[in-house]
């Protein structure tokens, strides 16, 4: 099987260990880069146009926004021969309870029919919030896995719980 980690993530503020923390890699990248070493994989980082502030609290709302009247923003490409993947690693933040728009505008732009989706996400505290069920609905023609959700403070520890969760799902 040929395996493909698509991921959405970004630098600068973010709520870390109960408090705003400047970071310069961010959490997402991490684990889909901790994901793509544990099981032999391709990676792809998924990038708006307009990308979303750096600055925490402004971030929050540009989402929140982007929630509210069901945003699709551009993003500035896709992953090139999708069809040649069987499994999609997807990873994102938690925004306002899902995935960031941009995520939407992804899984409306492929075709992941046939494809096993495992999604992944950071939080400080939010966990999966709604997001499996938005993927559900998005990819009607794939098989969705049950997600994992990694404190954003806490993934560099996430290595064995990444292992535990991608041979519990490749195995079955």
């Amino acid at each position: 099987m040929k395996n493909i980690v698509i991921y959405f993530s970004r630098v600068g503020e973010n709520y870390f260990d109960g408090k705003v923390k400047k970071i310069e890699k961010g959490n997402t990248e991490f684990v889909a880069e901790m994901i793509s070493k544990i099981i032999e994989s391709d990676i792809f980082k998924i990038e708006p146009v307009v990308e979303y502030s750096e600055d925490y609290y402004k971030c929050t709302q540009e989402a929140k926004r982007d929630l509210e009247t069901n945003a699709r923003p551009k993003i500035k490409s896709i992953p090139e021969n999708i069809e040649q993947y069987d499994r999609i690693f997807l990873g994102y933040p938690n925004y306002w309870g899902t995935m960031p728009m941009c995520m939407f505008t992804l899984l409306e732009s492929i075709d992941t029919s046939n494809k096993i989706i495992l999604p992944f996400c950071t939080h400080e505290g939010s966990k999966m919030g709604n997001s499996e069920r938005d993927i559900l609905l998005l990819c009607k023609n794939s098989e969705v896995k049950k997600g994992i959700s990694i404190y954003g403070s806490k993934v560099k520890y996430a290595q064995k719980d990444l292992i535990d969760w991608i041979n519990s799902n490749i195995s079955k």
